[in-house]
C-alpha cells in the first residue's frame, strides 16, 4: 500500500508541481518519496486554496485537512496521507508545520490583504516557510536550529517570486498580495480596465516590480546559505528549486511588463540546465 501511495504523490509531483519535481527527483529514492509526500499534500491545500468553490464549503475543507492531520489517521484510500504518514514514521516530518500553510491558505479563501510588507511577509512564512521547514526533515540536518531560519527565509523569496509572478492572474481573481503601503509609494492601484490590463501607468507599475524583485533577492541571499548545511543530494534538490525561480525572477526583473500581462515561466530546457548545474555544484 504504502509504494504505492508514494508513486501517486510523485505522480502528483510531476504532473502538478513541475519547478519543484526538478529538485525532487535529485534526492535518493527513499528521500525523493517521503519529500514528494510532503509536497503532494501541500499541493492539496494549495489547491483548496486556491478552488472556485464557496468559500465556507473550501474553509470546511481545509478544516478537515487539519483534523486529519492531527489524527494521523488517513481516510480509507487517501493515497496522499497514506504516503504523509509513512513519511512522517520514517523522517522527523514536523506535521503541525502544515497546520500553518492551512492558516495561510484559508486567508487567501478569506480573500485577506495586506497593508504593510511585515503582513505580507508572515503570510509568506505560513505559506511558504513552513514548507521548507517540513523539507528540512525529510533532509536531516545536524544543525537545525541554525537552518530553520534560512529554510523560512528561502520558502520567503520562492513566494515573493510567486506574488510576482502571477500578479495578473491573482488580480483577475480579485486578489492583491503586494502591500498597500508599497502600491501607495509608487501611486499604483492595480485597478484593470474592461480587458483584464492594469491602468496605471506603466512606468510606475515596472519600478513597482522592480522594487518587489530587489526585496525578493534579499531573501535569496539569506535563504541560500541553506545549501551548505546539508548533505550533497539535499543541497543539490534546495539549490535546484532556489535556482529555477531565482531564474524566473530575473526574467521577471528584466521585463516588468511581461510579467504584469500574463505569467511568466522558464522553459523545461532551462529548468533542467538549472538541476544539472546544481547537482555538479553540490559534488564540488
Amino acid at each position: 500500500m504504502a509504494s504505492h501511495a508514494y508513486r501517486h504523490c510523485e505522480w502528483i509531483v510531476r504532473t502538478r508541481a513541475r519547478n519543484f519535481s526538478y529538485g525532487i527527483r535529485l534526492l535518493q529514492p527513499p528521500r525523493r518519496r517521503a519529500l514528494s509526500a510532503v509536497y503532494a499534500f501541500a499541493r492539496r491545500i494549495d489547491d483548496i486554496g486556491d478552488g472556485d468553490g464557496p468559500a465556507e464549503q473550501r474553509l470546511a475543507l481545509l478544516a478537515a485537512a487539519r483534523g486529519a492531520l492531527r489524527v494521523r489517521r488517513p481516510v480509507h484510500g487517501d493515497l496522499v496521507l497514506v504516503a504523509l504518514f509513512d513519511a512522517a514514521r520514517r523522517y522527523p516530518i514536523p506535521l503541525a508545520a502544515f497546520e500553518e500553510l492551512i492558516d495561510g491558505c484559508a486567508a487567501d479563501v478569506r480573500g485577506v490583504t495586506y497593508d504593510r510588507f511585515e503582513d505580507l511577509l508572515a503570510y509568506c512564512r505560513r505559506v511558504a516557510g513552513s514548507v521548507g521547514r517540513l523539507s528540512l526533515g525529510v533532509f536531516g540536518v545536524a544543525d537545525r536550529a541554525a537552518a530553520a531560519p534560512l529554510a523560512d527565509a528561502l520558502g520567503v523569496a520562492l513566494q515573493l517570486t510567486n506574488v510576482l509572478r502571477d500578479v495578473n492572474e491573482d488580480r483577475r481573481a480579485g486578489r492583491v498580495y503586494l502591500p498597500a503601503e508599497d502600491l501607495e509609494r509608487f501611486g499604483c492601484t492595480l485597478e484593470v480596465d474592461g480587458a483584464g490590463r492594469f491602468t496605471d501607468p506603466p512606468h510606475r507599475l515596472e519600478a513597482l516590480m522592480r522594487f518587489q524583485t530587489a526585496r525578493a533577492r534579499e531573501w535569496y541571499a539569506q535563504g541560500m546559505r541553506l545549501p551548505p548545511l546539508l548533505d550533497r543530494r539535499s543541497a543539490a534538490c534546495t539549490a535546484a528549486m532556489a535556482g529555477i525561480y531565482r531564474g524566473l525572477l530575473d526574467r521577471i526583473a528584466a521585463c516588468p511588463a511581461e510579467a504584469l500581462a500574463g505569467r511568466s515561466s522558464l522553459p523545461a530546457w532551462e529548468k533542467a540546465m538549472v538541476a544539472a548545474r546544481a547537482l555538479a555544484g553540490a559534488g564540488r
